[in-house]
């Protein structure tokens, strides 16, 4: 009786490890199809996430060109440029923003990187600059 028990328990365990065999190698092939559907799609973020600076660049340029465009090449703006401006001159800031037709609050906040210029205002800048310090004066005394 221990006999047919046996053989009957080992058949019943090796068709089970057979069926579970079966399910196994099913569900390793659906895991390396999702495997590979998951590499894949890193890859593409990969290759999106390296395309999205270039994208915001070629979107920002046009709107820096536009600016450019409106204001000439003369008119750039510089802070560091126009302290040294105003040093050359041998004005103050109050002086300066009189030169400009501005308050010297708004000179101060040229300077310190704060605010900048509008386009009316780079001009009077450019305007400025091509003259000396001894016409700066002159103007500044014709204001007073």
């Amino acid at each position: 009786m221990a006999n047919i028990a046996l053989v009957l328990k080992e058949e019943i365990t090796r068709l089970a490890r057979k069926e579970l065999r079966g399910q196994a190698s099913q569900l390793k092939k659906v895991s390396a199809q999702y495997r590979t559907e998951i590499a894949a799609l890193k890859r593409r973020i990969s290759a999106l996430e390296k395309q999205v600076p270039r994208a915001l660049k070629s979107r920002d340029a046009p709107a820096k060109s536009e600016t450019k465009t409106d204001t000439a090449s003369s008119k750039h703006f510089n802070p560091k440029g126009l302290r040294t401006l105003r040093a050359r001159l041998g004005l103050s800031a109050k002086d300066f923003a009189k030169l400009l037709g501005v308050s010297d609050q708004s000179v101060n906040k040229w300077e310190a990187e704060r605010a900048v210029p509008r386009a009316a205002q780079l001009a009077s800048i450019a305007a400025i600059r091509k003259i000396g310090k001894k016409e700066a004066l002159a103007k500044l005394a014709k204001l007073q």
